[in-house]
């Protein structure tokens, strides 16, 4: 009896010892690709964060960490970087191009495709807003000028018990045509061609206007602005809609 409780105990202690190796020869090995996924996860829980805090405000040009990030002792060497990225940007257009550097005498740190980049972000949200009848979003993205002709054509869609159906399919171009600094306050124009699926419909309804089953061209060319008299002021990158022209 005693010797079959001994040859059952050796039995476990086996087995007991060769799971302990073999969870440690799994939970020990390391891949050689932790740093990256960590790194990975804290990035993407990073772009989370700061777009769940800014979902009321499109940046266009940078955020105020991206001017930290890339500060550079060198002021001179900075400074001729982003002049020369400008005149790529801008190629053989000399207008655009000397007042994109314009904007960059007062604002160093401006980047004519990041500011493509978030002007084309902020058209999208502002289109589909005014669509919708958002009056918060578009407070915050427009200036209060073209803020109150947005909200007195959404007032008037309203009282007439109207609705927009629309989808917004994309954009494919958006390019600087106009830039400069009038009395502090820098101005770039974008013309935007975007594609649009749009129809409004009555109270009972029926499509009034636009086909919800055909894509829309559409150019619209918009200028954006932001105060940069100061030093203060131009610490602020959030830059607002002042003013539209559609032309198709």
């Amino acid at each position: 009896m005693n010797s079959s409780i001994d040859i059952v105990t050796l039995i476990s202690l086996i087995v007991a010892v060769v799971v302990i190796l073999k969870l440690r020869s799994v939970l020990g090995r390391r891949t050689g690709d932790e740093e990256t996924r960590i790194e990975r996860y804290r990035a993407e829980r990073a772009q989370h964060e700061a777009a769940a805090g800014s979902d009321k405000v499109v940046t266009l040009p940078r955020r105020k960490d991206d001017v930290a990030a890339d500060y550079q002792p060198d002021g001179e060497l900075t400074t001729a970087s982003a002049e020369a990225r400008i005149r790529e940007f801008a190629g053989s257009n000399n207008t655009v191009r000397q007042g994109l550097l314009e904007v960059l005498r007062f604002d160093p740190s401006f980047d004519p495709e990041k500011f493509i980049a978030g002007a084309r972000t902020a058209y999208e949200m502002i289109v589909m807003a005014f669509a919708a009848g958002n009056r918060k979003l578009l407070k915050d993205l427009l200036s209060a000028e073209v803020y109150e002709g947005f909200v007195g054509a959404i007032s008037e869609r309203e009282a007439r018990d109207e609705q927009i159906d629309q989808s917004f399919v994309g954009i494919d171009t958006a390019e600087i045509i106009e830039s400069e600094v009038r009395e502090g306050i820098a101005s770039v124009t974008v013309r935007f061609a975007s594609q649009l699926i749009s129809a409004t419909r009555d109270a009972a309804g029926e499509v009034i206007d636009g086909d919800p089953q055909r894509i829309k061209e559409v150019t619209d060319i918009w200028t954006f602005s932001r105060d940069v008299s100061t030093p203060r002021a131009a610490s602020n990158p959030n830059w607002k809609l002042v003013a539209t022209l559609a032309t198709s």
